[in-house]
């Protein structure tokens, strides 16, 4: 394990002086105003600044806590099914939450492709709760010349929930069918006048509806705040994750025959027992608000990972495969993962207001850096290619968990290190009362390391990356804004390729223009999105050899729209719908399948068209508070593998519905019926011989005490 927590010890104490030079200032008035002022410092988000969402040239989706607790969703990945433009991507045997934006996804060996109160979150994070989560931003279009090395379909940033200084919390139970059991809490109360804590968790034991696979998950999330004075906070957060689950990869599908597959069919081995997946990451925050016009940010974050495991994986090669000659005979490879993440991010932001020439200037300025160290231990058995070997073979019809197990060798070690330094600066100028135009750049210095410890052999990358970002909006009025914006990108290539050589990075560019309203006659809110980004150097999954491949350039061009509207004072409509065009922008040859992928070919798991709604109805029983939704979800066919165009997983349509009374002022009961008609499809897909079939009916009740 890398010693990479010095740096936290002193980053801590660094930081707990800055704070404390502010102390003799004047204290909050009270716990009330001192709730309301942590509020109004939540306004200065991170790569953002003060500038209200309804200035910004990009449409940005909210799920918030409410929306989470109405819909029962409890996952993460679940949360993003309520986001125009996100789909489910491959997702390594259900351990990690992979998505695509806007037909873009990340590295599918890389998977938490997403942000944590404005941090970015490397290395592994399994399958994330919604114990602590806020609000979910889903900042869909360009944002690279700001976040940095992201994706140019959009950035997820997860707000967690902070501490408040009056008491409150909950504990709630679940149980469901498939044996699921679950318990979360979240408690949160002030120490004093100046300092509030909160600690929130999970646990889940549950089986699913595949054989074989369970799920267990503990949760712990405790935090700290200390209002130093009126204009300075530090404040303090902590991660415990440990989950255990099979590394399963679904079924088969042979010939297109969907019909024929049964969801519950596994075909790994049981003595494989669960892959471990464990993180401890902390964040610590300093705001400082220099004057009414100035506010400085500083953050730390460390983050430890770990994801380890054995499993038994149906064999992809078709020259190793059996079952093409044999349905009985099913050849499977054994595999083995130590893979250990340490991620250290620091960041400094000054925000502010200045007048220059007349205009109003929302001027942001920061410098962020990251160390991310990874080794690769992936090791694996695999029958010769032609020799019609039957070793570790199953029937899957009647898996036999007996046969002898190969041993495994070292396929890839690796010792990966990545350094990246980067300066952004953002200007939104007021043009006039209804017109902003933004201007900004970011700056990279990158660095990547990789050894290879098979044959002693280095990789090395250092490149210096400028991407710019231009915005305009147009305020019609002060519920409905007119936007357009155009940013370029960069993000960095882990790991190698089958041949053991470093990736270039990919480069992106992105351009859109939109329409965004708020509360239009207190009923209508929502979004209009059309947008055109491409992307070079994108990573897909290489099945034969299970090591990434470059496809090249791509590009992807849509619509998306959005709309959430109060039908009557007790009746909530929310409704989405996307349109994505994505595809291959060049002819590629898949050098280890030797098959040629043409220009215009679909990318891997991504719907043309998909939407939702959603009808909320909020209303008493028997003189209780109640609350009934149904939701209807549409996502269209897919293609299901890269080197295959043929494999299309059909389109699906499900229903949810759900509901909930108060009992009392404290106590609430709530069901949950997911896939309310049985309906049989497929989440998502890597190979035909890997498809993961999707749950069929499934039910919950729970029951919340809160106080």
């Amino acid at each position: 394990m890398l010693d990479l927590k010095t740096p936290f010890i002193f980053s801590l104490v660094a930081l707990s002086v800055s704070a404390a030079a502010q102390s003799d200032e004047s204290s909050l008035q009270g716990a009330h105003d001192e709730l309301e002022h942590i509020e109004v410092k939540r306004h200065f988000q991170p790569y953002r600044g003060n500038v209200p969402l309804i200035d910004t040239p990009q449409a940005i989706d909210r799920i918030t806590a409410d929306t989470l607790a109405n819909e029962g969703i409890t996952r993460f990945i679940d949360a993003l099914d309520f986001a125009p433009t996100i789909v489910r991507q491959n997702n390594s045997g259900g351990m990690f939450d992979s998505f695509a934006i806007r037909g873009f996804s990340g590295d599918e060996n890389n998977p938490s492709g997403y942000l944590i109160n404005g941090f970015n979150v490397r290395g592994y994070s399994g399958n994330r709760s919604t114990v602590n989560v806020q609000t979910i931003e889903v900042m869909k279009g360009p944002g690279s010349a700001l976040y940095g090395q992201g994706e140019p379909g959009g950035t997820i940033n997860v707000i967690t929930k902070k501490p408040q200084f009056e008491e409150q919390g909950y504990i709630q139970g679940t149980v469901g069918n498939f044996d699921k059991k679950q318990v979360e809490f979240d408690y949160t109360n002030g120490i004093n006048s100046d300092m509030a804590y909160r600690v929130n968790g999970s646990y889940e034991d549950s089986d699913t509806y595949r054989d074989n696979v369970f799920f267990k998950n503990l949760n712990l999330n405790p935090s700290f705040i200390w209002n130093i004075s009126d204009h300075t906070s530090l404040s303090y957060q902590m991660e415990i994750l440990d989950q255990e689950k099979p590394l399963d990869r679904g079924v088969f599908i042979l010939n297109n025959d969907f019909d024929a597959v049964d969801a519950e069919d596994f075909y790994g081995d049981v003595r494989d027992g669960a892959h471990e997946v464990k993180a401890f990451g902390h964040q610590l925050v300093l705001n400082h608000e220099l004057n009414h016009n100035w506010h400085l940010l500083s953050g730390f974050a460390y983050r430890d990972s770990s994801f380890e495991g054995q499993s038994s994986d149906t064999e992809l090669s078709e020259g190793r495969q059996l079952l093409y000659t044999d349905p009985s005979i099913l050849s499977r490879q054994r595999r083995t993962r130590d893979y250990q993440a340490q991620d250290l991010s620091l960041r400094f932001e000054l925000s502010g207001v200045v007048d220059v020439a007349g205009f109003v200037n929302n001027v942001l300025f920061g410098l962020d850096y990251y160390n991310y160290h990874i080794d690769t231990d992936y090791r694996r058995w695999r029958t010769a290619w032609g020799a019609d070997d039957t070793t570790y073979s199953i029937d899957p019809e009647n898996p036999d968990y007996t046969i002898f197990r190969p041993d495994v060798t070292p396929t890839t070690l690796t010792a990966e290190k990545q350094k990246g330094l980067g300066f952004y600066a953002q200007d939104v100028i007021e043009l006039s009362e209804a017109t902003k135009l933004l201007v900004g750049f970011r700056v990279d210095k990158f660095e990547q390391d990789i050894l290879n410890k098979l044959s002693n052999e280095g990789q090395e990358q250092d490149q210096t990356e400028v991407t710019p970002r231009f915005g305009f909006v147009y305020e019609i009025n002060d519920s409905v804004s007119l936007y357009t914006s155009y940013a370029e990108g960069f993000r960095p290539n882990p790991g190698l390729d089958s041949d053991r050589n470093a990736f270039d990075p990919e480069e992106t560019t992105s351009f859109e223009v939109g329409a965004k309203w708020e509360n239009i006659a207190d009923m209508f809110s929502g979004s209009v999105a059309i947008f055109d980004a491409e992307k070079t150097n994108m990573l897909t999954a290489e099945p034969n050899t299970g090591f990434s491949a470059t496809l090249g350039e791509v590009e992807s061009q849509g619509v998306e729209f959005q709309l959430t509207t109060d039908l009557t004072s007790d009746i909530r409509l929310d409704m989405a719908y996307a349109y994505i065009n994505a595809k291959t922008a060049n002819e590629v040859n898949n050098l280890d399948w030797g098959v040629p992928i043409p220009k215009g070919s679909r990318l891997i798991n991504i719907a043309k068209h998909s939407g939702y709604i959603s009808l909320n109805h909020f209303t008493s029983v028997f003189e209780k508070e109640a609350f009934f939704g149904v939701t209807m979800r549409y996502v269209g066919d897919r293609l299901g593998q890269t080197t295959d165009p043929t494999f299309i997983l059909p389109s699906y349509t499900l229903v949810n519905l759900a509901g909930s009374v108060n009992i009392s002022d404290a106590l609430s009961m709530r069901f949950d019926v997911n896939n309310l008609f049985d309906r049989d499809y497929f989440e998502n897909s890597y190979h035909q011989l890997w498809t993961m079939p999707g749950s069929p009916t499934n039910y919950t009740v729970s029951v919340k005490y809160q106080f």
